[in-house]
Order: C-alpha cells, then sequence, then structure tokens
C-alpha cells in the first residue's frame, strides 16, 4: 500500500485497527511512534547496486489503555512527516515487535489495515547459478503420443 493509499482510507474511517498475519488484532490502545523514510542502499549477490525507500510505520502498544490513535490524527502525523521530511508516495512499511520486530507490508480489507508477511528474495538469481523455477502440470494435462490403452495390444 502506498501512501497515498492510506491517507485516502484513513479519509473514510472513523477508527483505526491493523490485523496480524494471524488475524489477531493489534491491541487498539497501540501508538504509531514513529512515520519515516528508510532508504536502503546496498549491493546484491550479482554485484548490482540498488536503492530501496520506503515509508516506515512503527506501531507500539504500551500500558496507555485510555489511549487511542484515531484517523485524523495518523492523517496529521503523515502530512506533517510529508512536509517536514520531503516523504513521496511510496510504499508503506510497518514495524511492529511481537516477540522481536517484525517488518510487514500493509494491504486493507475494507475494515482492518492488514499487516502482511514480506519475503527475503534474491534479486540477482541469474548472477548466482539458482536455476529458473520450472513450471508445474499436471499429469492429466500432458498428451502424449505414444498412449498405450487398454485393447490396443501394445502391452
Amino acid at each position: 500500500m502506498k501512501l497515498s493509499e492510506i491517507k485516502n482510507k484513513l479519509s473514510q474511517l472513523e477508527k483505526i485497527s491493523f490485523q496480524l498475519p494471524n488475524g489477531k488484532l493489534v491491541p487498539n490502545h497501540f501508538h504509531i511512534t514513529e512515520v519515516g523514510k528508510i532508504t536502503k542502499h546496498f549491493i546484491d549477490c550479482g554485484g548490482t547496486v540498488r536503492n530501496e525507500e520506503v515509508v516506515n510505520f512503527q506501531l507500539w502498544n504500551a500500558n496507555d489503555y485510555d489511549h487511542r490513535l484515531h484517523p485524523e490524527k495518523l492523517l496529521h502525523i503523515i502530512e506533517l512527516s510529508e512536509k517536514v521530511l520531503g516523504i513521496e508516495d511510496l510504499e508503506i512499511e510497518v514495524e511492529y515487535q511481537a516477540g522481536t520486530i517484525g517488518k510487514f507490508g500493509l494491504d486493507f480489507d475494507g475494515t482492518h489495515f492488514l499487516l502482511t508477511s514480506k519475503q527475503t528474495d534474491c534479486l540477482a538469481k541469474d548472477q548466482c547459478g539458482i536455476p529458473a523455477e520450472k513450471s508445474k502440470k499436471k499429469l492429466s494435462e500432458l498428451q502424449s503420443t505414444n498412449a498405450c490403452t487398454p485393447g490396443s495390444g501394445c502391452c
């Protein structure tokens, strides 16, 4: 989800909720302690220099059970971040601690913002000798020119 998309969703909501990939909701007294831009400048295993930028939200939950972050307040924090930090319309990455800090993508199901699992990947498979993934076919879809059928005399 891009920053423009969450701003659009927030302007239509009365309350904010985040759902973890396991279906559990982040406690509704969470705080968003940071909104920022993270730049990652790196070299992949094939030697290609790369740059990635994301907008980062850090969700945190404390023993402040009376706290509720309202959509208009989060919109204000986002707009201030855009203005002060020069944040563009980038993909959002969410940090949330459940045992250890996890990084999640963000989606929306019409009610909850969904923290989606992220996966690592090799960006230079052609340089590493990792074979391309073969397409899988069902045996029933394969056509054989030497089909041996009952009564054909081939057996």
